[in-house]
């Protein structure tokens, strides 16, 4: 018997049910995982209420990173084995469960050092960090930048690399309590948005020089400031949208601003290919392993608790990542 975090139908937190469910044996290329622990994000409250550009087909499954057991093998699977530690993230709405099947080809096998909440805190969140950083953007010493949400999961995570690699951090944060933990995950400057303006403070901190690029996972509510905060021929990475969805964007403002470039990427985009997912996580392993950066959990629930979890989360109540376990 094992069950899993069901919804019927979009809405606010009360939709997540705790359901019984059939899991069949894993087919080629895929896995059967037991899982010890899933991670929580606002992709995942986007899909509940119906807001994600990525839907979910009802009734079914939350949840795009976890951390587990492999129980069981599906045909062609070979370097991937019962009894492995894994995590993933990605492969479609289904986490927030005891057990499931997985493509195997997301399956990845986790260092000793990393425990399963840690890896379920920082799979979707430390690999979009990777990507933003050191793909997207390449990050190098002597870089101010600005980040958006910096006390965030992702943030957090970003952060922190972001000032292992020599980069000043300038980050925005909706409380004083946020901005502490900013401050202590390797921001050098803190910008309290509720009662600041962005645009002035970033033009105080950088002696009006404004920045290279700006990271931004809120969306409505603070892109336009962002592009007003970027120096000619800068970049703006909207890689999320908490606050909303960005309309549509009239392309000579790009132009008026100083030619500057946009980007809407996405995590499966730049980990499409085996090599490319396991190149990623490898970083992230590697960088947690340094010490250089932790991964800060805010919040860990048991798996059925998902909507208080999910209530949580929506209220910001605090910093990090949250996490739900199986029991």
């Amino acid at each position: 018997m094992t069950y899993a975090i069901r919804l019927h139908e979009h809405g606010g937190p009360e939709v997540l049910k705790w359901e019984r469910v059939e899991v069949s044996r894993p087919r080629r290329g895929e896995l059967r995982v037991r899982q010890m622990a899933a991670g929580v994000n606002f992709m995942d409250i986007s899909q509940r209420t119906g807001r994600s550009p990525i839907p979910i087909e009802l009734p079914g499954g939350l949840g795009n990173e976890a951390a587990g057991f492999v129980e069981a093998v599906g045909e062609g699977v070979s370097d991937v084995a019962a009894g492995d530690r894994i995590a993933y993230a990605g492969g479609g709405a289904g986490a927030y469960a005891q057990m499931r099947l997985i493509p195997a080809r997301l399956a990845i096998k986790l260092p000793n050092e990393v425990t399963f909440e840690q890896a379920a805190g920082m799979m979707l969140k430390g690999m979009t960090a990777q990507v933003l950083l050191k793909q997207i953007y390449r990050a190098k010493a002597g870089d101010t930048v600005l980040f958006h949400a910096a006390s965030s999961g992702v943030g957090l995570i970003a952060c922190q690399w972001l000032k292992h690699l020599g980069v000043r951090v300038i980050g925005t944060v909706s409380s004083d309590e946020k901005a502490s933990a900013a401050l202590a995950h390797g921001c050098e400057h803190v910008i309290v948005y509720t009662r600041e303006n962005i645009e002035m403070r970033v033009d105080q901190i950088t002696g009006g020089a404004k920045v290279p690029v700006v990271f931004d996972s809120l969306g409505a509510a603070t892109f336009v400031k962002s592009l007003n905060c970027i120096q000619p021929r800068g970049l703006a990475v909207l890689y999320g949208q908490a606050s909303g969805p960005v309309g549509p964007i009239d392309l000579g403002v790009l132009q008026a601003k100083g030619s500057l470039f946009v980007t809407r990427p996405s995590l499966s985009a730049y980990t499409s290919d085996r090599a490319s997912l396991l190149a990623v996580a490898h970083d992230l392993f590697e960088i947690v392993r340094s010490g250089a950066v932790r991964i800060t959990l805010r919040g860990s629930y048991p798996l059925q608790d998902a909507a208080l979890a999910h209530r949580d989360v929506e209220q910001r109540k605090a910093a990090g990542s949250t996490v739900l376990v199986a029991s």
